[in-house]
């Protein structure tokens, strides 16, 4: 797990640059998607041919919704929301998508939590204390974590503040964070969504494959109905070729400063521990309850294997 988001925080990084420098944002997803249903495509076939079914209208039902809502949709509101961010914060609200996935599987009834027991008690701290470092890191920027002792570097930060703290950049800030947060809410509809998918079709990389083909068609037309500039798809730079070669093959494929930032993303993580350890405290109290239903059915069939030998005995 943490060298998948180890691999996030890179593909981050690489689409932050590149959306700095002009690349449209749908574009990307659209190359993105394409080069991981290309990438996985011949894994699916070779890897699962002898023992993926027959795919049924249902299944690609299920795919094409979850490639809507998790790869067209979710790619355009995390890629729109990192031109407004910084790669750092957008990997900081990725934190909150394990605590909005408890949410709504505790809406939609797929989750319980029990208000009168600790485990139950500690998810809902944990959730709420997420959800409001998500919210600091929205609207409270703070103030800069270093200071320097030189007159210059001292000017420096001031306009630096001035300039971050304008009307416009704020704006963009919040507008931002809000896509950003949106995104971690479609990711986190996406996994239910996968939930019963990895039921009906417990087959990794060919459910994958034919997601990125569905995901790379939803996101052609969605560029198609935003901007029809053909110009915006062609790559022009290295960056922008190797960016999306990683983010298809990596973050697609094989994955599927200020005071603000410190605080909020505490926050975030925070939360997510204590949802976390809510959750094990749940899971270690159903095993001590099976084991001793376990226990108790043990006990009982060498207690029936112990009647007929003692009435047996008892014959002369």
């Amino acid at each position: 797990m943490v060298v998948v988001n180890f691999a996030f925080a890179i593909v981050n990084v690489l689409f932050k640059k590149i959306l700095d420098q002009g690349t449209n944002s749908v574009v990307i997803a659209t190359y993105r998607l394409s080069i991981s249903a290309i990438f996985l495509a011949p894994i699916a076939y070779y890897w699962e041919r002898k023992s993926r079914p027959r795919l049924t209208a249902s299944i690609f039902c299920h795919l094409f919704l979850s490639a809507l809502v998790g790869l067209a949709f979710t790619q355009y509101l995390f890629l729109k929301g990192l031109e407004y961010i910084s790669a750092t914060f957008s990997c900081a609200f990725l934190n909150t998508v394990p605590v909005n996935t408890f949410i709504l599987a505790l809406l939609f009834g797929l989750e319980k939590a029990d208000m009168t027991s600790k485990a139950g008690r500690r998810k809902m701290l944990g959730a709420f204390i997420c959800m409001g470092g998500a919210v600091l890191l929205i609207l409270y920027r703070g103030i800069p974590l270093t200071k320097s002792h030189s007159k210059a570097a001292a000017t420096d930060i001031l306009n630096h503040a001035g300039t971050m703290i304008s009307g416009k950049k704020s704006q963009r800030w919040v507008v931002g964070s809000i896509l950003s947060l949106a995104g971690c809410f479609m990711w986190s509809s996406w996994f239910l969504i996968q939930a019963k998918i990895s039921k009906i079709f417990p087959f990794q990389y060919s459910s994958t494959a034919i997601m990125s083909f569905f995901g790379a068609i939803q996101s052609v037309i969605l560029s198609l109905s935003i901007e029809r500039n053909l110009s915006m798809w062609v790559l022009k730079t290295k960056m922008e070729i190797l960016s999306v070669l990683y983010g298809g093959i990596i973050g697609s494929g094989l994955c599927y400063v200020g005071m603000s930032c410190a605080l909020g993303s505490v926050l975030v993580i925070l939360g997510l521990y204590f949802l976390l350890w809510g959750k094990s405290i749940e899971a270690a109290g159903d095993c001590g309850e099976k084991q001793a239903q376990l226990a108790g059915e043990e006990d009982h069939r060498e207690t029936e294997a112990q009647i007929p030998a003692t009435i047996s005995g008892s014959h002369p």
